[in-house]
């Protein structure tokens, strides 16, 4: 059997929502705009996915039960299109996906970079204290014998010292360059949801991160469902499917069960310490305010500023970690050679 074929990314769901929502904005019927689509696709990968969805347009006039029929389309926005339909906010609900994919994409690519230079330098690292051990050292060893040293002393010692230090931090800094590396892979698996939730356990800020992430995502979710008027509790039952941290799903179906048992909403967002405390009163007063989808809104945008200046906090303390490591290993390793080879320049004047 053939292997899943690719999907969308954020990027071009967040493209594919915001020209539904200009096909519906100008009064054209949906199959003709899915059929432009459809038409502007052809020669491309993604072809037969938007082939797929112009006919199931086509065929039962409903794009929900389009794109139900694909599972390259992501479960959020199926679900998402079909309260839009139920509502009569398709419009709307598809400009609040195209933000929401937006959104999805710029925290993407901020991870993205975050990772991707630490892991170069750390990549570097390794190459120059290897070219160190294996090249650089011989050398002054070779001109040291030439020079009719003798090493059974200090200077053996400082030798061989700088050489350990070398290979210890050699070895260490390349089982995490090359653990970085097989989680970048699996993360691109079915695999991504176990790998996330291990790299949470093990790095704290990371986890913190993450929750915020979460955090923001069930704002923005919220405020799309509560603006198509769709209820607060079937809202809460869709939410986890959405959510990659588990931790945070599990406060989210708590949430969930307070509705059922009759609690306030702002009550059931307070006992679930998803939020902050000022956003927890920023929630209250929406609720009373009847504004609960546009403070939603709000405080999505306050956690994703948060995400991105976590994700920036932390590159800036790898960044001069690294650097500074690599100074130090490479300062070991010269000391280790430089110091008996003054001795012995010392000794002969």
């Amino acid at each position: 059997m053939a292997g899943k074929k690719k999907g969308l990314n954020s990027a071009e769901l967040s493209s594919f929502c915001s020209q539904v929502a200009l096909i519906l904005s100008a009064g054209l019927p949906l199959y003709d705009g899915m059929e432009t689509l459809a038409e502007t696709t052809r020669g491309t990968e993604y072809a037969d996915l938007y082939e797929n969805a112009y006919k199931g347009v086509n065929e039962s006039g409903s794009l929900y039960k389009a794109l139900q029929q694909d599972d390259r389309w992501p479960t959020y926005m199926v679900e998402m299109t079909g309260i839009g339909e139920q509502t009569g906010q398709l419009e709307n609900v598809m400009n609040g996906l195209s933000d929401y994919y937006a959104r999805e994409d710029r925290i993407r690519s901020s991870v993205v970079s975050a990772v991707t230079y630490p892991l170069v330098l750390g990549i570097m690292l390794v190459l120059i204290i290897a070219i160190m051990l294996w090249k650089v050292m011989p050398v002054f060893q070779r001109v040291l014998n030439s020079m009719g040293a003798d090493l059974s002393g200090s200077g053996s010692v400082m030798m061989r010292l700088g050489t350990v230090i070398g290979w210890i931090v050699l070895v260490l800094v390349g089982v995490v360059v090359l653990a970085s590396v097989i989680c970048a892979v699996l993360m691109r698996t079915s695999a991504r949801d176990s790998v996330m939730n291990l790299l949470r356990r093990l790095f704290p800020p990371l986890r913190n991160l993450s929750l915020k992430l979460s955090s923001s995502r069930v704002a923005s979710v919220l405020s799309m469902m509560l603006s198509s008027g769709f209820p607060t509790g079937e809202a809460m039952r869709l939410m986890p499917s959405i959510l990659s941290d588990a931790e945070a799903a599990e406060r989210v179906k708590g949430i969930h069960k307070d509705l059922d048992a009759g609690e306030s909403f702002a009550d059931a967002m307070a006992n679930s310490k998803l939020f902050e405390g000022l956003h927890d009163r920023m929630i209250r007063m929406g609720v009373a305010a009847g504004r609960e989808d546009q403070v939603m809104a709000k405080i999505a945008g306050i956690y994703e500023e948060q995400v991105e200046d976590g994700i920036s906090r932390l590159v800036a303390i790898i960044e001069p970690t690294l650097i500074a490591l690599l100074s130090i290993v490479i300062g070991a390793i010269l000391l280790s050679v430089m110091l008996p080879m003054a001795g012995i320049l010392t000794s002969m004047l």
